[in-house]
């Protein structure tokens, strides 16, 4: 029992070491980025996308390096499933999320297709370095694409992107953010993976499970307060873009990655509940998108109930690992 405290301690410092390291490299980055003349419009549909991954890179490279691409795997896939039924959720319940962004219209179709491109490529039973490299490709045609349509949106809508990556502080004073940043995530990361890993082994449970509950939820934290404070001030497209832009950083960027470092054996499982249901929680934001361009409150608590649901079977079948091994 003591250590289990002892990890726990672990990382919950870790997680709020990697929520500062990747706050730190973001505003380093957009002050650089700005000070360097980067359209704000550019700044606020890539490195503040990124930024809302920035913790799942920083832990997930870490855990492929060491070998643990489950958890890698487990942490990606719960992460975008907590983006939609727990973020998106809040965000909704807290006030309902208006759409007026049109590149929203596109990301959603564009965030289910890379979900199922993501199924297809692990139908083998592995997500390999060459199904890595073809995501990456993906991503980067990704970016060029939003950026062309962000051009094409209104002038109001531009603004409020602008207005989320505003930043004073001069080149040297970014670096030395950057670099303190950097330093965070790498520590912070390398805290919550040994967490992670020595607490799965002790309870006996799968890394997979580990990634895709406690892991996920952990990095998706500093995106709920995000998510609670835009919600507050109305700002509808933002919630959402965040939410979809970070699903598709983490399946075509950080999981190409992770491929590229180590190949990730997906399990069973995994191709029959976990990625369907990663599917099933982006594909409904379709017909929401449709119908009015609103998430209603109503349907933020149904998007809450299901991703604890979720959570729960997960806890379930933890529980029946340790018993199993017992």
């Amino acid at each position: 029992m003591l250590t289990i405290m002892w990890l726990t301690l672990i990382f919950s410092a870790g997680l709020v070491v990697l929520y500062f390291g990747a706050e730190g490299t973001l505003h380093g980055a957009v002050g650089i980025a700005t000070r360097m003349g980067v359209s704000q419009l550019v700044i606020g549909l890539t490195l503040v996308a990124f930024g809302t991954s920035c913790p799942e890179l920083s832990l997930d490279i870490s855990a492929a390096i060491q070998g643990n691409a489950d958890l890698a795997f487990g942490d990606l896939v719960g992460s975008n499933i907590a983006n939609v039924g727990l973020i998106l959720g809040v965000g909704a319940i807290v006030y309902p999320l208006r759409v007026q962004m049109r590149l929203l219209r596109a990301e959603v179709p564009i965030a289910i297709s890379t979900s199922l491109l993501v199924l297809a490529v692990a139908m083998d039973g592995v997500i390999s370095r060459q199904d890595g490299i073809i995501m990456l490709a993906a991503f980067v045609l990704f970016v060029g694409y939003s950026y062309r349509a962000a051009r094409q949106e209104s002038a109001k809508v531009q603004r409020q992107i602008e207005e989320t990556v505003e930043d004073h502080s001069s080149v040297g004073k970014s670096a030395g953010v950057i670099v303190v940043g950097l330093i965070g995530l790498v520590v912070g990361a390398q805290l919550m993976v040994y967490a992670a890993v020595e607490g799965a082994q002790l309870l006996g449970i799968s890394p997979l499970i580990v990634g895709l509950t406690i892991v996920a939820l952990g990095t998706s934290l500093p995106e709920l307060a995000t998510s609670i404070v835009a919600a507050r001030r109305k700002e509808g497209d933002i919630v959402v873009g965040n939410v979809i832009g970070s699903n598709i950083f983490n399946m075509l960027l950080v999981l190409a990655i992770v491929a590229i470092i180590c190949p990730v054996n997906v399990a069973t499982e995994s191709l029959r509940v976990d990625l369907p249901v990663m599917i099933a929680f982006v594909a409904v934001l379709l017909p929401i998108m449709v119908r009015g361009m609103i998430v209603t409150r109503a349907e933020g608590i149904l998007l809450v109930i299901v991703y604890f649901g979720f959570l729960g079977w997960q806890v379930f079948l933890a529980l029946r690992d340790v018993a199993v091994g017992a």
